[in-house]
């Protein structure tokens, strides 16, 4: 075939697929449309959202100021409650609870509950604190901890207090929350139990304060077993 021949038979091809493109467009054309539009939104929604949330974000952590400042001073009622012209912990974990401030006001409000006495209150804002935050969040299993200790629930105190150890994996709070769990276990009698626990923090965390002490609580349960 020569040349001119092959550039016919290429123009004619292109001919037909560009025949084939317009007769799809015309078909499709409303359903397309619709796509496009559809996606058009999207993006629009998208956007806003992301504009929503940037605000909340502010005027969360605009709120959360003075709500941390009451923590820091130990008004606790304040902190939780607000004082009339600032929110609350109670009030921005509610209405700011998409946001990353809403969601740590959860944490503070069940720190202040629990040092209330509000066991079960503390509880279920300790639980709703979702953030994978490595300081944090041990601390808040290690206060439902408390709080269920202080609920007579000692098997779910222990097992809050082993929790929040492995989650905080570090010289200062682990060795606290084993130690915990350790006395609570020797109260019960389960003074193996107890040895595990304190042997873990002398094997572990032998320079953290409740290391350099540990031998006399050891010493103490291995008479016991």
């Amino acid at each position: 075939m020569s040349k001119k021949k092959e550039t016919a038979k290429g123009i004619e091809n292109v001919e037909q697929t560009l025949t084939k493109t317009e007769q799809f467009l015309e078909h499709n054309y409303k359903p397309l449309l619709y796509v496009l539009a559809g996606a058009v939104v999207l993006v629009g929604i998208f956007w806003l959202l992301k504009l929503y949330t940037n605000k909340q974000n502010d005027e969360a952590l605009s709120q959360m100021f003075m709500a941390e400042q009451y923590f820091g001073q130990d008004s606790l009622n304040l902190a939780l409650n607000g004082d009339g012209n600032n929110l609350g912990f109670i009030d921005i974990a509610k209405e700011y609870r998409s946001t990353k401030s809403g969601k740590l006001a959860n944490f503070y409000a069940g720190a202040c509950l629990v040092h209330l006495g509000q066991f079960e209150d503390a509880i279920g804002y300790l639980n709703k604190y979702k953030l994978k935050d490595e300081v944090l969040a041990p601390q808040a299993k290690g206060l439902i901890g408390d709080a269920k200790v202080e609920l007579g629930d000692l098997a779910a105190g222990i097992k809050n207090y082993l929790e929040a150890a492995d989650m905080a994996d570090n010289d200062f709070h682990s060795p606290i929350y084993l130690m915990k769990a350790g006395m609570l276990q020797e109260s019960q009698g389960n003074y193996a139990e107890a040895l595990k626990l304190y042997e873990q923090i002398k094997e572990k965390y032998p320079e953290s304060n409740e290391g350099r002490s540990i031998d006399k609580y050891i010493a103490i349960v291995k008479l016991h077993i």
